[in-house]
């Protein structure tokens, strides 16, 4: 990311006249390194450097005056919504499990964008953190608008037999008892035209063979979503979810 962002910086600038869905940028191709990364993995370890901040990206005020609240925050998909939330006017907190070195860059970066950033370290499967985070970033930056629930729990079982009760557990509690409890502790805080955005997966619609538990979470993210969003209509609170494909984050193996 680093060398990348230089070598942007080096380029002479044409004049632009409005704001660009995305830029020209050369991404990483194979051969990639082997590697593994022990759960939860950090972003900082990743090598190449996963691209996050879309330098081409031009904000143009959408989420001015908003406050954002995302789980996951630190690394990977959430990293990228913190800074491109920042840059469309967004002060945003992050909630993240115990990766403090990702935590203090995306901080950083969202702070380059001119938006206020604070960290709330704890873990989404404890209801009593959910409650805690939500009031903290009620707190420390006036309310709370627009939630992201993204933090997730990944691991690759390719035997049926291997997946075993504590990693089904943990799988389940993190993907959906951390959305559960971050949603309902969130919308008595959030007035008419707030948001929740849910990350699922396409692996939640196609389901994977070695992600048996992980893909049944985002099939239940993806329904829940759904009922939430009908549940909470006549509040104005809108409820939607992305489903991604495979990203290079710290999820992956």
């Amino acid at each position: 990311q680093r060398k990348v962002d230089a070598i942007d910086r080096a380029k002479p600038k044409a004049k632009q006249e409005g704001a660009m869905q995305a830029g020209a940028r050369k991404y990483p191709v194979p051969p990639f390194p082997k590697q593994h990364h022990p759960k939860p993995g950090e972003e900082w370890a990743i090598d190449p450097a996963p691209l996050y901040d879309a330098p081409f990206w031009q904000g143009s005020g959408k989420l001015a005056g908003k406050v954002a609240l995302i789980t996951g925050g630190d690394s990977g998909i959430g990293r990228a919504v913190a800074v491109l939330f920042a840059r469309e006017g967004a002060d945003v907190a992050i909630v993240y499990l115990s990766e403090d070195r990702d935590a203090m860059t995306t901080k950083a970066a969202v702070e380059a964008e001119g938006r206020r950033c604070i960290t709330l370290r704890g873990d989404v499967t404890k209801r009593a953190f959910c409650r805690k985070a939500v009031e903290q970033t009620v707190k420390a930056l006036g309310r709370l608008d627009v939630l992201v629930n993204n933090a997730a729990f990944q691991v690759h079982s390719a035997d049926f037999a291997d997946l075993t009760e504590q990693h089904f557990d943990t799988t389940l509690k993190t993907n959906l008892y951390g959305y559960f409890h971050m949603a309902q502790e969130a919308v008595p805080h959030m007035k008419p035209g707030s948001a929740i955005v849910n990350t699922g997966s396409v692996t939640g619609i196609e389901g994977s063979k070695d992600l048996i538990d992980y893909s049944m979470t985002k099939g239940g993210i993806h329904a829940f979503t759904r009922a939430l969003s009908g549940n909470l209509i006549g509040r104005g609170i809108r409820v939607n979810a992305v489903a991604p494909g495979p990203v290079w984050t710290p999820l992956n193996p």
